[in-house]
């Protein structure tokens, strides 16, 4: 559970900001749609920052390109590399804007490592999962946006060369996508499940929608969305 996930029954302790992770295969429309919502943060007045991973820091960022554009990795290495980042990440980044009383809408956090890492590399998954909670300190997103494509779908959008990541084979890229699905199964009260195929305003809709729902973002979800 996320640290405002944890703090929200009680309103004099919990700080306002609330983590919102878009997750999905590579070209699935992440980064439009957070454009979209941040908009919508905006309409509604609140304070808040987009990130990503890897990357989000300097550290992040250097290990980015080692992981993206460095070459051969194996798949252990990898996985601790990504959940560096993700500990840099959350330490310097995400707990203090959280602490500060802002949202934070990140491009991937952990689920990514489970499903590439995990289910892509064949590692366990639960080992994965394990090293990103413990890299995390235990913080989870409130809300994961998981944005599904089929992956022919997700390939054909791509308009710039593939990183190392995008290159791997569609059998790759198929499990990875079947199991960021099986983890919004297992926690339905966590996720968010859209088609990424959909039109963009729609998905932005249906985002601000759910966002809108729980009361932590204001009562009207079209402000700003589209």
């Amino acid at each position: 559970m996320s640290e405002a996930g944890e703090r929200r029954g009680d309103d004099s302790a919990r700080p306002r900001g609330v983590l919102v992770a878009f997750e999905g295969g590579d070209g699935a429309g992440k980064s439009t749609q957070i454009a979209r919502l941040t908009r919508w943060l905006t309409a509604q007045g609140r304070d808040f920052v987009v990130t990503r991973e890897p990357g989000g820091t300097d550290l992040g960022e250097r290990v980015r390109d080692v992981l993206l554009h460095g070459g051969a990795v194996s798949a252990r290495a990898e996985a601790l590399l990504f959940a560096a980042d993700r500990a840099q990440h959350v330490d310097t980044v995400i707990r203090p804007a959280l602490a500060a009383g802002q949202d934070v809408i990140t491009d991937r956090f952990m689920d990514s490592s489970i499903a590439y890492q995990g289910a892509g590399r064949d590692l366990d998954a639960a080992e994965i999962r394990t090293l990103s909670l413990w890299a995390t300190g235990g913080l989870q997103p409130d809300l994961t946006v998981l944005l599904d494509v089929p992956v022919d779908v997700a390939r054909a959008r791509r308009q710039r060369l593939a990183d190392r990541m995008e290159a791997e084979p569609t059998d790759f890229h198929e499990r990875v996508r079947a199991h960021f699905l099986a983890l919004a199964a297992a926690a339905p009260e966590r996720y968010l499940v859209v088609d990424g195929a959909a039109e963009s305003g729609q998905i932005a809709e249906i985002v601000a929608s759910r966002l809108a729902a729980t009361g932590w973002f204001g009562p009207d979800p079209a402000g700003g969305a589209r």
